[in-house]
């Protein structure tokens, strides 16, 4: 093992067989990130950004190559997936919280369930959790009845709720009206300065210049540059990176 905190190796997806119409989703991307580190990644559609990220908790099973944890091995086969995913917190594009339950449910049914939490303990924790992304008058609402913004900040809020290692953030804002999602943003610069290991799959460039410490452009399930913000979108190597970056700045 190197000094990373998290480790991807020679990472290779298919969906498929590429011989076939099928699609390579990640070619050999081996990436490395520090403990505390926040990483941007950004890219086309279809450029292997989402199933990096899914690879990392086991969402997706690589084909080859290896991605660690700290020290552990995720894609070992005999790797405790339950545990995996309590280290690797993940936040959708969409939410995914439960409609039948409350907020402050929401948040307090992993630890319970999952961990065996103590019941109380697990609802004061979500109480404390949603205090902490600005939700704390919401606890008894239902998500239907909250904007997408407070939902994905519930969202974050519950991902929190099992003390993970690293947070994995896929497109958290792209499903939100514009003046939704300056206040999810605030509350991830606010883990990112807290010193959360965070890899968030995004376009936000605000936030790249705010909290981010390195960004990483891929295209066709290839790490095509990485570097500082101000590197990568002020001064960009990759005549691929610079063709991509016209189009979105």
């Amino acid at each position: 093992m190197s000094g990373a905190f998290i480790r991807v190796t020679g990472a290779v997806k298919t969906f498929g067989d590429p011989d076939k119409g099928g699609v390579l989703a990640l070619d050999g991307v081996s990436l490395e990130v520090a403990k505390g580190e926040v990483v941007l990644v950004i890219g086309p559609s279809g450029s292997g950004k989402s199933t990096l990220l899914r690879s990392i908790n086991r969402l997706e099973e690589i084909d080859s190559g290896e991605i660690w944890i700290g020290g552990d091995c995720v894609t070992d086969r005999k790797a405790d997936l339950r545990r995996i995913r309590e280290d690797a917190g993940m936040v959708f594009q969409n939410f995914n919280l439960f409609s039948h339950m409350t907020i402050l449910e929401n948040v307090s049914l992993a630890p319970r369930i999952v961990r065996k939490g103590n019941a109380r303990e697990s609802r004061e924790r979500a109480k404390a959790l949603l205090e902490r992304v600005g939700l704390a008058d919401k606890l008894d609402r239902f998500p239907r009845q909250l904007s997408g913004g407070q939902q994905q900040r519930a969202a974050i809020a519950r991902a929190l709720a099992m003390n993970p290692r690293v947070l994995l953030f896929d497109e958290p804002t792209s499903a939100l009206d514009p003046e939704m999602i300056k206040e999810v943003l605030d509350v991830m610069t606010d883990l990112a300065r807290e010193g959360m290991t965070m890899i968030v799959v995004s376009h936000e460039m605000g936030f790249a210049r705010a909290a981010a410490n390195r960004v990483v452009f891929m295209d066709r399930g290839r790490i095509v540059e990485e570097g500082s913000p101000e590197e990568v979108f002020d001064r960009p190597r990759e005549e691929r990176t610079q063709d991509f970056l016209r189009h979105i700045l």
